[in-house]
This record gives structure tokens, C-alpha cells and sequence, in this order.
């Protein structure tokens, strides 16, 4: 199965023994082919209980549509998107040589014909290296920042937030009310070899761009504004053990540079910013009992994706927002193999110095209870109920959703 799929599952699921440990492996001369991935599709239900004139910007819970709808359902994948990978690995000159490239088709779509849905490729890299000295990547994948805390977030196999109608890629499970979307990144990194459980990771990812994020009593203005100045650093430190109690501890941290023109119009000289965040986390597991702790904070990164709520323009300067949070997590297998599971997790957006905007988010928060059940060694059935709340910095705003879900997920 491809790595990042191994990990994502190993974290998600725990210790309940409920995917298979590789996919279809196809030996193939000097390399081995290795066909992974997965099929999930759950029915969503949504009910939102704030008006479609209460506007907080950067809200996690949706809101009654202009006619007074308060009930949203749909058919979509959940956090984790339809997956297609090929992994090929093989050894040459004393040196671990790897591609991996994968595909994520959408299983729904809520266009007339439903073929409008546009298609993800998360990834396409290359990995060299020996347990000796460590391993060199270059392309695209996970980002490190903030990874471990999608990895071990039990929504994995489910949907946690952002459930709505059909036609999203993915929902957001705990992006945005425990953790920021680590995000999918062109990057060049080193990771150590494994000494006794340590291990460390730095890399140089990706500027990516980011516009629309300037926000004023409701209103969000697309500015010329992007990463741009340098590349990306990231990095990240973990130490794992096994044993009868067994887990692992991890810090990770990013820093990108940001810049404001002047031809962005809104701007009164040309500014730019640091947008700098750390994480710490640990997950533990000891027989059937799993548990999860995460706590991140950050200037300028934003609150659910990189860029989203994550400036301000106060009188014609670029001025950063500290947003921090995080989730707890726990998890037990019952008798029947079932995986029961109860998570909270929130992120609290601060306003930048000297502004005034009483409709911007100040915290989003979920509450997830989750029941996990391995029907066979490949197939989970998934029941998930995630109640969502945003709350403005204006207090007599908030708005709240909750969401039931009822699904399957299928790993090979």
C-alpha cells in the first residue's frame, strides 16, 4: 500500500486490525509495483440553525441557504478522497529507489450530467536513499507541517466537518477545528534514517500562491498577495517506541514569507509578512485503548487552509492573524471489532493588531463521535456524527451544524 496510505490508515484506525498491510504487489523484473488505494462514499445530512443574513467570515458551520433551508444532504467521499496509487520500488547500486504516483477520482458530482467534478493528483515524487543515511525526496506530497495531525486523526475513515451537498472532492474532518490542512506540496526534503525511534525531517517546499483572504466587516477582497518572496521551509522531529504501550511523539513547524503590492489597489505601501507555525502531538495505544493529544500554534498560516483568514488590511497594511488550537482524541475497540471513537477539536482565530472586524470567526469547534466497524479485512462501515460551531468575534453571532453521516470505506 502506498506509504502515505499506511500511515494515514495506521492512524486513523488504531489499533483496530482492519486493512490489509499492502496492496496489489506485481513483481515486475528489477522494480516492484505495488497497486493501492481506496473506495469510500458516505450519505451526509446537515442541519444548520443560523440565518442566511448572519455572516461570519472564515465559518466553518454552514447556514440556511436565501429561502430558509436549514437541511442539506448528499453523497460524497469523506476525508479521505477515492484513491488510486502505483508505488514502484526497487534497489540499485546499494540505494533505495522509489516512485510513487497516484490519482483521486470523485465518487459524486451534482452537475446536471455528473461528469463536472474535477479529478485530484496529490501526488507524484521520487525517493533515493538507505536505512544507512536517510532518504532524499522531490515532488509532490503531504506537507510536513501539521502532517501527523491529518494522519492521526480518526475522520480518516470517515467525514468529520464540512459535510454538505454532493460535489466536494473531500470534506474536512478536522481541518479547520483541531488542525490547518497540511496541503499538497512540490517539495525537496531529507529525512534521517531511524536511530533507536528518532527521526527528523527538513525540507524546502513549494510558494504556493494565495489571494483571496483580506477581510472587512463580512467582505473578502481578492488582493495581489502570495508566497512568493522564498521558498518554504518545513520541518519536523518524532520519536516512536513499541512495546505494550506503544506511540510516538512529534514537533513540526513552517515558515513562509508574504507579500502585498501596491497593485493590489487596497494597499497603501508595499508590505510583507512571515507566516511562521509549530505543532506538538503525541498518539498512544495500549491494547485497545487509543489515545490522541495535538496542540499547534501560528502567525499568518491561516485557520483551515493555508492563506484562508490569515491577513488583514489595517489602513493600507499587510498585518498577520495568530490563529492556535488543537484536538484530543480517543478511541476503543469493542468485542465486535467495532472501533468506538469521541474527539474534540478547536481552532481560535485572533484579530490582527489593530483591526476592527467584528464578523470575522474568532473559533471553530467539533465534537465527533464515531463508530468504526471492520465488516471484512478490507470493508469499514462507518456511522459518524459531528456537530459544528462558529462563533464571530461580534458575540451575539455564531452558528452551529450538525451532521450525520453513513458510509463504507474499502482499502486494497
Amino acid at each position: 500500500m502506498n506509504n502515505k496510505i499506511k500511515l494515514a490508515v495506521a492512524g486513523a484506525v488504531m489499533s483496530a486490525a482492519s486493512v490489509a498491510n499492502a496492496g496489489i504487489v506485481i513483481p515486475a523484473g528489477d522494480w516492484t509495483l505495488d497497486v493501492n488505494g481506496n473506495v469510500n462514499a458516505f450519505a451526509n445530512f446537515s442541519n444548520y440553525d443560523s440565518k442566511s443574513t448572519e455572516t461570519i467570515t472564515g465559518a466553518l458551520a454552514g447556514r440556511e441557504d436565501v429561502d430558509g433551508e436549514d437541511n442539506v444532504s448528499g453523497i460524497n467521499t469523506g476525508l479521505l478522497p477515492a484513491w488510486l496509487g502505483f508505488t514502484g520500488t526497487t534497489r540499485q547500486n546499494d540505494v533505495d529507489v522509489s516512485f510513487t504516483i497516484s490519482f483521486q477520482p470523485n465518487v459524486s458530482d451534482n452537475g446536471s450530467t455528473g461528469d463536472g467534478a474535477t479529478p485530484l493528483n496529490r501526488q507524484a515524487f521520487v525517493t533515493f536513499g538507505d536505512k544507512s543515511w536517510g532518504t532524499v525526496k522531490l515532488g509532490k506530497d503531504l506537507g510536513i507541517f501539521a502532517g501527523n495531525a491529518i494522519l492521526s486523526d480518526m475522520t480518516l475513515l470517515g467525514v468529520g466537518g464540512g459535510a454538505a451537498k454532493s460535489g466536494a472532492a473531500t470534506t474536512l474532518g478536522g481541518i479547520g477545528s483541531g488542525y490547518i490542512y497540511p496541503s499538497w506540496k512540490g517539495q525537496i526534503s531529507y529525512t534521517t534514517p531511524n536511530m533507536n525511534g528518532f527521526t527528523a525531517t527538513i525540507a524546502v517546499t513549494n510558494p504556493d500562491q494565495s489571494n483571496a483572504f483580506t477581510t472587512t466587516g463580512g467582505t473578502t477582497t481578492t488582493n495581489n498577495v502570495a508566497y512568493q518572496d522564498r521558498l518554504g521551509v518545513e520541518g519536523q522531529v518524532q520519536y516512536a517506541w513499541t512495546g505494550d504501550v506503544a506511540g510516538k511523539v512529534w514537533s513540526s513547524f513552517a515558515s513562509y514569507d508574504k507579500q502585498a503590492s501596491k497593485a493590489a489597489s487596497v494597499y497603501s505601501v508595499d508590505n510583507d509578512e512571515t507566516a511562521n507555525a509549530w505543532d506538538i502531538g503525541t498518539s498512544i495505544s495500549s491494547g485497545n485503548l487509543g489515545l490522541v493529544a495535538y496542540y499547534f500554534d501560528s502567525e499568518g498560516m491561516g485557520s483551515t487552509t493555508l492563506g484562508d483568514v490569515a491577513f488583514a488590511n489595517v489602513s493600507g497594511e499587510l498585518k498577520a492573524r495568530d490563529v492556535d488550537g488543537g484536538y484530543v482524541q480517543a478511541t476503543y475497540v469493542i468485542p465486535t471489532g467495532t472501533k468506538l471513537g469521541l474527539a474534540y477539536g478547536v481552532n481560535n482565530v485572533d484579530k490582527a493588531s489593530g483591526e476592527n472586524d467584528s464578523e470575522l470567526v474568532k473559533k471553530n469547534d467539533r465534537w465527533t463521535i464515531g463508530a468504526y466497524h471492520p465488516l471484512t479485512k478490507h470493508l469499514n462501515l462507518v456511522a459518524e456524527y459531528n456537530k459544528i460551531e462558529s462563533e464571530a468575534h461580534d458575540a451575539t453571532k455564531d452558528s452551529e451544524q450538525d451532521v450525520f453521516s453513513l458510509g463504507a470505506i474499502l482499502f486494497f
